[in-house]
């Protein structure tokens, strides 16, 4: 009998290679899986599995993984205000760890003898897999093909073509990754240190002209509405904020980060929605948080992000930290008014009940309810006191 192994596919030049390579070269029964987590529509996934089964797959899987994705990953990015170098929402990094939950669960499911993904040997997403697939399916055998016989892409083509495989193997100038919280675009622009993605690189296009205000009310930190629309699920208010924002052509950068394996790289990403999400829950925060919850959530969220961003989900100080960030939000409730316009957006303000910006309490700079002069002047003395005298006893030493 056969041994099984479970392959994440995509459907692309990489993952068809590897399907017929497992199959026909090694011997394998190849079960593959896609997680979509965003990015795929139902007509695209329909053919990915089309194009699975033609060249020779036992079964193929699709996992709807976009609501797992938001409540095991996305939410916490959203309550800890989360940008890689203070850039990046971890478009693709968020989205492979998801993935790679999903395919070592369905190796389990499958009692499968090995994994396989098409990773390359240059990137990130070979270390998030493999780590996770030791962690979770430990014994299992992982392959990774396109790594271990360092191909060139038209040593790919030509051995697909001699087994008959007929698909499209032009490649695409940008390469394109698209998932629910953004979309990342590479190109000979972010292969240098300078350049930048022409428009027409930009998956969304520009379309909308002049600006509008939209409406974002959260609910314990998580998006419940967008101008008075209710959702089930915040995913659907991210998606449904997308086609708002995204043909105005906000949230476009380049990200400059550090691999896990050492090295620098240049990616373009498109992310309209979460940039734009995550400024106005910031916004919301700094208004109904104190300054000490802000500042540990600061410190924890970035450690937080750059643990995610290099495949350490699994390690259990996340679900820690998960904690901290959970019950930091039981007040991030209101409204929070945003102004779209071409290629930028302005947070206008926000309204809670839990706002401490009151002016039941003083208004700042001008004057104060709470307190006296007197009240002031004494504290301003005590709050400076160890450091009056530090420097009384500094001055002393020097003068001997």
């Amino acid at each position: 009998m056969a041994k099984k192994v479970v392959l994440g596919f995509s459907g692309g030049l990489d993952t068809t290679f590897c399907v017929k390579y497992l199959g026909e070269d090694q011997g394998y029964e190849v079960h593959s899986i896609i997680v979509n987590t965003g990015g795929f529509s139902d007509e695209e996934l329909k053919k990915i599995e089309e194009h699975a089964y033609k060249l020779g797959v036992k079964t193929h899987t699709t996992v709807n993984a976009v609501k797992g994705y938001y409540d095991r990953i996305i939410k916490y990015l959203i309550y800890g205000n989360v940008l890689k170098n203070n850039t990046y929402p971890l478009s693709v990094s968020a989205e492979r760890l998801s993935q790679a939950l999903h395919i070592a669960e369905h190796a389990q499911k499958l009692k499968a003898d090995a994994v396989a993904h098409g990773s390359t040997g240059a990137g990130n997403d070979q270390v998030r897999f493999d780590m996770i697939f030791h962690i979770l399916i430990p014994g299992v055998e992982i392959i990774t093909p396109i790594r271990d016989l360092k191909l060139s892409r038209e040593a790919e083509i030509e051995y697909l073509k001699g087994k008959g495989v007929n698909m499209n193997f032009a490649k695409a100038v940008y390469s394109i990754n698209k998932g629910l919280w953004g979309t990342s675009v590479g190109g000979k622009e972010t292969l240098s240190s300078k350049g930048m993605l022409p428009e027409e690189a930009w998956p969304t296009q520009v379309t909308k002209t002049g600006s509008e205000e939209v409406k974002l009310h959260f609910e314990k930190g998580e998006l419940k509405k967008v101008n008075d629309k209710t959702f089930d699920h915040p995913s659907e208010a991210i998606q449904y904020l997308q086609t708002i924002a995204g043909a105005y052509g906000v949230g476009r950068d380049i990200h400059v980060g550090d691999t896990i394996i050492g090295i620098k790289g240049r990616v373009g990403f498109e992310a309209a929605a979460p940039m734009v999400i995550l400024k106005a829950h910031h916004a919301l925060e700094k208004h109904v948080l104190t300054k000490w919850q802000l500042n540990w959530k600061d410190q924890l969220a970035q450690f937080y992000g750059n643990w995610l961003h290099e495949g350490q989900i699994m390690d259990p100080v996340m679900r820690d930290i998960e904690a901290y960030l959970e019950n930091s939000q039981a007040h991030v409730t209101g409204d929070v008014f945003v102004n779209l316009q071409p290629y930028r957006f302005q947070i206008i303000g926000i309204e809670s009940t839990y706002d401490l910006m009151s002016s039941k309490f003083g208004k700042y700079g001008e004057m104060n309810t709470g307190w006296s002069g007197e009240d002031v002047r004494g504290f301003s003395k005590i709050f400076g006191n160890q450091t009056s005298i530090w420097n009384s006893v500094k001055e002393d030493n020097e003068k001997k």
